[in-house]
């Protein structure tokens, strides 16, 4: 009986490294996969600033910290105003001032344009 348990001990440890040499570990890519999504402010940041380059504000500042950019089109001056509310929302605004009547529909085009960067 001695005889066969060691028999047996050899066979179940030849088939368990026979399974385990089979096995393939594939990493991921680096750089594919982020560690994490963008904040809503990370979001909403991009999207303001994309919003106002979509209609041809050329960005002159930007605080992330007191949550304004600041750009210009013509003798239009626009400003990006976001705040992080209490339930994690971010609020933004833009307003125009300066020359505004050379083109009055500037506020309206670069809030819908926002809208559509976020995907509402």
């Amino acid at each position: 009986m001695n005889r066969l348990h060691r028999t047996l001990s050899a066979l179940m440890v030849a088939g368990s490294l026979s399974l385990t040499a089979g096995c393939t570990y594939y990493q991921a890519a680096p750089g594919v996969y982020a560690p994490y999504p963008p904040s809503v402010f990370d979001q909403s940041w991009s999207a303001a600033i994309g919003a106002m380059g979509d209609e041809g504000v050329q960005i002159v500042s930007e605080d992330r910290n007191a949550g304004t950019i600041r750009g210009i089109r013509g003798g239009i001056n626009v400003t990006a105003m976001l705040q992080t509310r209490a339930d994690g929302g971010v609020r933004v605004e833009f307003k125009t001032s300066g020359n505004i009547d050379s083109d009055p529909t500037l506020n309206e085009r670069i809030s819908n344009s926002y809208s559509r960067r976020m995907g509402r």
